[in-house]
């Protein structure tokens, strides 16, 4: 069911860490949330600041489709504009924002210290988990990812947009190249014990590129495509169904282990997955874009 959706109340927020309310500790409990949890605590009253991250390599502004539909109150964020920072040059398609940038940007969508935050989108986890990266990164705590996405959503959906109160949130890091969560430089990715390329078989083994200058891969990376990570329903697969395909990668728990993609984007789909069971990966933001725009660095093709 859609309906226009109506200016988000003001009612007062509670610290979801307090008595009242906490998320469950656990590794996947930390990174994901179910879409019968997030209905519960809507239900409920709970405050819960909810961002709709729609984006696709082909279509990468969501405005339209969010403005169609979108979970009830949800604040939409673009992937292009604001969670990435265009000014930089020389790391790749999707720079990560800087602290400052985005700190101003989660308080226009309305995040506040103390109030958890939901993330969702509606193409293979690839937007959610970006902003799910960037944000941790920054270390704003209780962000997580809507499992399955908006698919998952079996509540009514609003139409329009929403302009929220003006959030309060603190970006504790200024530069998320050394913040909460792991990166790793061009220069850096040959001393991980595992390097992972999250890209499709086809771009992976250079057999097609349709975005970058140059076609393969990082010489020593192992392909696991960010999409083998998900069901049909598109949500992420069982822990034991992770844990065995990493470990058949050579992944495990203290694993030093690195991923890239094209451009810093669907490796957060996989740094999410390998949180999810324990395992703290770093992402190398430029990705193949930095990479292969060096005609310096060495190319693989092929398995």
């Amino acid at each position: 069911m859609l309906r226009p959706d109506a200016a988000p109340s003001a009612r007062p927020r509670r610290d979801s860490r307090g008595p009242e309310y906490h998320f469950p500790m656990g590794a996947r409990e930390d990174v994901l949330i179910t879409a019968e949890e997030l209905a519960r605590l809507l239900d409920a009253g709970e405050p819960v600041t909810l961002l709709d991250i729609r984006w696709e390599l082909s279509q990468p502004d969501g405005t339209a489709a969010y403005r169609r539909g979108h979970l009830p109150g949800a604040v939409y964020v673009s992937l292009d504009d604001e969670l990435t920072d265009h000014s930089v040059t020389g790391r790749g398609r999707h720079p990560l924002p800087s602290g400052p940038d985005l700190q101003d940007a989660a308080r226009r969508w309305g995040v506040r210290t103390g109030v958890p935050v939901v993330v969702y989108d509606d193409w293979n986890r690839a937007g959610s988990a970006r902003a799910w990266w960037v944000l941790t990164a920054a270390g704003i705590p209780g962000v997580r990812i809507l499992d399955g996405g908006l698919s998952a959503w079996r509540g009514e959906l609003h139409t329009g947009t929403v302009t929220p109160e003006r959030g309060d949130v603190t970006v504790a890091h200024p530069d998320l190249h050394a913040a909460a969560r792991r990166t790793v430089g061009a220069d850096g990715v040959a001393s991980a014990e595992v390097l992972l390329d999250a890209r499709a078989p086809e771009r992976y083994r250079g057999e097609a590129e349709p975005v970058d200058p140059v076609a393969g891969h990082i010489p020593g990376a192992l392909n696991v495509p960010s999409t083998r990570l998900l069901a049909e329903d598109g949500t992420w697969r069982s822990d034991p169904e992770l844990t065995g395909l990493f470990d058949e990668h050579g992944v495990r728990a203290g694993t030093d282990v690195a991923v890239y993609c094209g451009s810093g984007v669907t490796a957060a789909v996989t740094i999410a997955a390998l949180a999810a069971i324990g395992v703290d990966a770093a992402l190398f933001p430029g990705s193949w874009s930095q990479w292969s725009a060096d005609p310096n660095r060495p190319v693989a093709r092929g398995m």
